[in-house]
């Protein structure tokens, strides 16, 4: 447990609602070392936010519950914390970015005074030393005349500008692990690039551990050294980012690929779509989430949930075909008959 900055096991979050329970994160399992990026990438409703949400123990309690696992961070299980030592974890050891930054930052008070508030929530240092330290945390993001910056409020800054904003507070007490929900989801592709070396360039001068949220595989490229694939709660391919372009092995993850919009699209050619939708998680399931959109599924798939299994080294799939040789076999095979 020790060798790892975190080390998720069994993770499992549920959220009652009159009447029935939807098991949102379903038995995750994630490690993490320093100066790692991980990133989780799923479609809507895969349980990527909650996952990240559980691992700063933020899950809104009614109506969601962690309910099975461990979070060990730095050796400690989170999960056994009291509230009070939980609040000293959050920004000093973990920090989180959020998707949307103009409903995460407080519209009434300005950015300096949010910025202060939190140097001073977890450090013992005076007004006027936490003031000080804000400027620097906003220069260092890249927002010039930070001075001026720090009397100003939310609405007077640009998405991209508040994005960094949220970067500064998220890092303003240098914390080990990052997590960074959909980050640039509502940038425009010229801001998300500068956001995206903000944060490579960050992690490079404080060795913060990241984890990124999201449905781009560009981002996840650009970005990540590993990569959990989830749908419906659960993980269904886990390995390096390479090795995940080079050889995907799930069916999900071959939809994802080739979901995307890449250099050499054409602007008339229709990109394939995985069909069908999502489960409903509220409803009792017993075989593969994935099994009513998949190409590959076999009558065992419909019945019998498969384990994540590691079918080649450091490569994690849960599919009943448990082993590349199978899988790409089937794989080939399904292509050639729709050629």
């Amino acid at each position: 447990m020790t060798e790892h900055l975190l080390n998720v096991e069994n993770l499992t979050v549920e959220f009652k609602s009159s009447g029935s329970t939807m098991k949102a994160v379903n038995g995750v399992n994630l490690q993490l070392n320093k100066k790692e990026t991980l990133g989780i990438v799923g479609e809507s409703g895969s349980g990527k936010s909650v996952t990240a949400t559980a691992l700063m123990r933020l899950i809104p309690s009614p109506p969601g519950k962690i309910t099975d696992g461990h979070i060990y961070f730095n050796g400690r299980d989170l999960l056994q914390l009291s509230e009070k030592d939980m609040r000293n974890v959050r920004g000093n050891d973990m920090s989180m970015i959020f998707q949307d930054p103009i409903t995460s930052l407080n519209p009434v008070l300005t950015v300096g005074n949010q910025i202060v508030e939190v140097i001073r929530a977890h450090e013992k240092i005076s007004k006027k030393d936490a003031a000080t330290k804000a400027v620097e945390m906003l220069k260092m993001v890249g927002i010039p005349e930070p001075e001026k910056r720090l009397k100003m409020y939310p609405h007077e800054f640009s998405g991209g500008m508040r994005q960094r904003v949220m970067i500064a507070i998220a890092l303003a007490c240098n914390p080990k692990l990052l997590i960074a929900d959909e980050p640039t989801t509502a940038l425009d592709v010229t801001v998300q690039a500068q956001i995206l070396d903000l944060m490579k360039k960050l992690q490079q001068e404080h060795d913060t551990a990241i984890i990124m949220i999201t449905h781009d595989l560009g981002v996840v490229w650009e970005l990540c050294d590993k990569v959990n694939v989830m749908y419906a709660g659960r993980t269904v391919e886990s390995t390096t980012t390479r090795q995940l372009y080079d050889n995907a092995l799930h069916p999900y993850t071959w939809g994802l690929l080739e979901s995307q919009i890449t250099m050499g699209t054409q602007e008339q050619e229709r990109l394939p779509a995985i069909p069908g939708s999502p489960p409903d998680l509220t409803m009792p399931h017993s075989g593969c989430h994935f099994a009513s959109r998949c190409p590959l599924a076999t009558e065992i798939c419909h019945h019998t949930a498969p384990e994540l299994v590691e079918v080649q080294s450091n490569h994690f799939v849960a599919c009943h075909l448990q082993s590349k040789e199978q899988i790409v076999e089937r794989k080939e095979g399904i292509f050639n008959a729709a050629k």
